[in-house]
């Protein structure tokens, strides 16, 4: 119930009070529970069965409680421990409720105390006070005198214990996730969340993905909800009148910034109740317990003093009061988990002590139905998983239900070993036979008292039946949906498909509403239209289940069909037109001649056209300019669809008559007549069966299309008459000095109507040669000296090039060297056109060698550079030897020179 609001004005001032008396600076050390504290062993023992404190949620009349101070043995101040039983607010507890032990007393120290919960208590508190004169009565005293106080801290040091492990759970888990996944980090934040009722702020996932993690890990960033058993204090404070307050104060320094704001109204709270607690002697500071099996391990937020006022730590127990068991229900109702997948987790919520805290234990999942008969299923809670995850089929072994109704009866045999553990399950002999509906039922303890929590749907054999569930029509090109059902989809691990191609492909499905029916997506994009076939994989070792489906193209939109008179190809214009497998009029048939092309525009963007053409050897359609035919276009598919057409005027072409080139003075003779030398202007003459217009146009381009030039009659055409043209092109003008390769021209029509392509030259480009000097020895190579010899791809004494030398890429020099040719010249193969050797006529030079060599003269000083006397020193690396090397032999494989080294030397 929510608080009142003369309650809250109250809390708002001691609020207040304790931000500015006390100083910030100090409250933020008192409100965080960060110092380690002693540690205290707790068992309990109900009905002759013993439990660690960790597994006790709450305590009953009767119990027995076995107390140990795990002090260390050099403890110097001896520690009281003092054991009290508490009955409400207005009901101080009788003075037989009071245990005093004293801790450092030998038999204590070595066995500890046993004490006995008595009839109609409620809570239960320990004191570890320092030993000094008239403590146990202080104590004593102080707790009868104020009862309500302690009844009050003793249920907010449990809540905020609660809530501080749910807290550290998730901190714990979200940090086993890669901080550079944030996929997998949201992934897990969510199942955390859900299971340990936590809400992370959203708005760490709008961040950078190097700062997801640390936004998710900050201690600030989580709000508690509802656990599911009643609503907290640290609910009804947050969700009442005085809510903004309490939530502006908990983000702000003076509340310790970095405090989880879920419980910062506990926290406030327990530090204005002890503090209002405050004597002469003692001073009272509230201690969280954090359970580790029999280990009470306490956390402080003021460190203990050894000086009046003494410090007396005030530990919470479980309460006393009949078993709240979880309430545990499933994440989604219509859910079905597949027992046969490994490592499945069960997805219930609603209970975030059941994985927060070890109060729930020894569960198992008993499997109610099914053909095959189960033994139960250990279960273990996982919040990182986000459920209650199913052992290994090879952990598996029988376990009772916890169905008895004494703790004795209902005790689970967690140490029964067996020789050998059941096997997984195994899907039924006949997977087409009518299987019976399984469901699995969660049981166990909560502490000392069995539970039964809730029931779920479940699959245990793989699905059989596979089949399309609808009669989805499936696109090719485009992403697609369709649903498969069979008897289960519970137990799928993949689903994949294949295309004509035979490659493999994964699908994204999931499960829909209907657990017979599953929901899939398949990306069509690269995907020819025909059958497809669908396997789904699915757990527990079953065979594939493959199913086939039929894909069609997108529907084809025909917009015109283009055909000229006396042509024996045609144009196509639509959308989708690689649906199209021929198209025939007049008895022909017209097949497409290669892939669709884009013409897309703003009005029209995925516009395109498709080139069709006859056979090779068929003649031309007998059709003239204006008439009109129908037009049958099969689709591939099996599809026919009509379109009218109309001939167009015949197209215009022109015919080679004859070409010229002014080739410059150059010692290279091109053997091949189609050569154009880049530097030399090519003059062609030109026919049309028809008069040629006077604004018609001569298209010239390169074969690849990167180069591209117009010639006109008033730049670069003269007609001779009426079909006759002549056109000069300069290739150096129109495509300057890299250009190189075929070239082909077409006619073009005033209306922009294009011929088709003839060849006109293959563009080249020539080295300059200067001389060529041998030397006396007929058995020496020469030496060939020129400019932009990268143009050459190899140079030979004879046309077959028996001996050649190859000129390597990217080479720089001025020089090359080849065996001797005779006087007739050499050859030479251009790199733009290798195919043919073309002759070179250079003069030979022959350099003499004199006859009489002085022998060396013995050394002397070093010479001035000025004396021309003096030979050039031999290059170094800094300044490479470009220079052949008269007398060197030819060596037998091509070696690339690096660049501006020696020349190449002949093969």
């Amino acid at each position: 119930m929510a608080p009142s609001l003369g309650r809250l004005q109250a809390f708002f001032a001691v609020l207040l009070i304790l931000f500015f008396s006390a100083g910030t600076h100090a409250f933020a050390q008192a409100a965080r529970f960060d110092l380690t504290g002693p540690r205290v062993d707790v068992r309990v023992t109900r009905d002759g069965k013993a439990l660690p404190i960790a597994q006790v949620p709450n305590l009953k009349a009767g119990d027995k409680l076995w107390l140990f101070a795990d002090l260390p043995r050099t403890q110097s101040v001896h520690y009281l421990l003092v054991a009290v039983f508490l009955r409400g607010t207005t009901n101080p507890p009788p003075d037989d409720w009071f245990t005093k032990v004293e801790t450092w007393n030998k038999k204590v120290r070595e066995e500890g105390v046993t004490l006995t919960v008595p009839n109609e208590a409620q809570q239960a508190l320990l004191f570890l006070a320092p030993e000094t004169g008239g403590d146990f009565t202080t104590l004593r005293s102080a707790v009868q005198g104020r009862p309500g106080i302690f009844v009050r801290a003793s249920q907010d040091l449990s809540e905020a214990g609660f809530e501080q492990a749910r807290i550290e759970k998730y901190l714990a888990s979200i940090k086993q996730v890669p901080p550079d996944d944030p996929k997998a980090l949201q992934d897990h934040s969510t199942l955390l969340a859900r299971t340990l009722n936590l809400k992370p702020n959203q708005d760490c996932f709008n961040k950078p993905v190097d700062q997801q993690y640390n936004c998710l890990t900050q201690s600030g960033n989580q709000t508690l909800l509802d656990d599911g058993h009643g609503q907290t204090v640290v609910a009804a404070l947050s969700n009442g009148p005085g809510s903004d307050l309490i939530n502006q104060a908990s983000y702000t320094q003076a509340a310790g910034a970095g405090i989880y704001s879920a419980y910062v109204g506990a926290i406030v709270d327990l530090v204005r109740l002890t503090s209002g607690l405050h004597t002469a002697q003692y001073q009272y500071i509230p201690a969280i317990a954090f359970p580790q099996a029999e280990q009470l391990n306490l956390r402080l937020n003021t460190a203990p003093s050894f000086h009046n006022p003494k410090s007396v730590i005030v530990i919470g127990l479980p309460s006393i009061q009949a078993a709240v068991p979880p309430p545990l229900r499933a994440s989604n109702a219509r859910h079905v988990t597949c027992l046969l997948e490994p490592n499945v987790a069960l997805p219930v919520e609603g209970a975030p002590l059941v994985f927060s805290t070890g109060f729930a234990h020894d569960l198992v999942l008993h499997i109610n139905g099914g053909d095959t008969p189960h033994p139960d299923i250990p279960l273990t809670p996982d919040s990182f998983k986000g459920g209650l995850v199913l052992s290994a089929p090879s952990e598996r072994k029988p376990l009772p239900t916890p169905e008895a109704t004494s703790p004795a009866e209902a005790k689970p045999q967690t140490d029964t070993k067996s020789d050998a553990a059941p096997s997984a399950p195994k899907p039924a002999t006949d997977p087409g036979a009518p299987h019976t509906p399984v469901t699995g039922t969660i049981s166990g303890f909560w502490g000392f008292d069995p539970f039964t929590g809730p029931t779920l749907p479940l699959q245990d054999i793989p699905g059989s039946g596979w089949k399309l569930s609808t009669d989805s029509v499936l696109i090719a090109g485009r992403d697609n949906h369709l649903t498969l059902s069979s008897s289960g989809t519970a137990c799928i691990d993949t689903i994949t498909f294949e295309g004509k191609t035979g490659k493999q492909a994964d699908a994204q499905w999931k499960h829909t509403d209907k657990p017979t029916v599953v929901d899939v997506t398949l990306s069509l994009k690269s995907v020819d239209p025909g059958n497809i076939h669908l396997d789904v994989h699915q757990f527990g070792g079953a065979e594939t289940a493959a199913v086939t489906a039929q894909t069609f193209s997108e529907p084809a939109q025909l917009d015109a069909l283009t055909l000229h008179s006396g042509d024996t190809v045609a144009t196509l214009t639509g959308t989708s037109l690689d649906q199209v497998r021929q198209v025939t009029f007049n008895d022909q048939t017209f097949t497409p001649s290669g892939d669709p092309v884009s013409q897309a525009t703003t009005a029209s963007p995925k516009a395109q056209s498709l080139s069709l053409a006859l056979p090779s050897s068929a003649q031309a359609p007998s059709v003239h300019p204006g008439d009109h035919i129908a037009a049958h276009i099969a689709l591939r598919d099996g599809r026919t669809l009509s379109l009218p057409v109309t001939v167009d005027a015949a197209r215009p072409s022109v015919t080679l008559l004859n070409k010229n080139v002014a080739q410059a003075s150059s010692p290279i003779h091109l053997a091949n007549p189609d050569d154009l030398p880049v530097n030399d202007k090519l003059t062609f003459s030109l026919r049309s069966p028809s008069p040629f217009p006077r604004n018609g146009q001569i298209e010239i381009a390169s074969v690849d299309g990167s180069l591209r030039t117009t010639l006109t009659v008033s730049s670069g055409l003269i007609l001779q008459n009426s079909r006759t043209v002549l056109g000069t092109f300069d290739p150096l003008k129109a495509f300057g000095t890299s250009a190189f390769g075929p070239v082909h021209l077409r006619a073009v029509a005033p209306d922009g109507t294009t011929g088709d392509w003839i060849p006109l030259a293959t563009l080249v480009r020539l080295p300059t040669l200067q001389e060529l000097h041998c030397p006396s020895d007929a058995t020496s190579p020469c030496t060939l000296t020129g400019s932009d010899l990268y143009l050459v791809d190899s140079v030979a004494p004879d046309a077959g090039f028996t001996t050649p030398t190859d000129v390597p890429e990217g080479f720089v020099g001025d020089t090359l060297s080849l065996p001797r040719p005779p006087k007739t010249g050499f050859f030479l193969k251009l790199r733009d056109e290798p195919a043919s050797a073309n002759l070179v006529n250079l003069p030979i030079q022959i350099q003499r060698a004199p006859r009489n060599t002085p022998p060396p003269a013995p050394a002397a000083p070093a010479p001035t550079p000025s004396d021309p006397s003096v030979p050039s020193p031999a290059p170094t690396d800094s300044a490479p030897n470009t220079t052949p090397t008269p007398n060197a032999a030819p060596t037998p494989e091509k070696t690339p020179p690096s660049q501006s080294q020696t020349p190449p030397q002949s093969r």
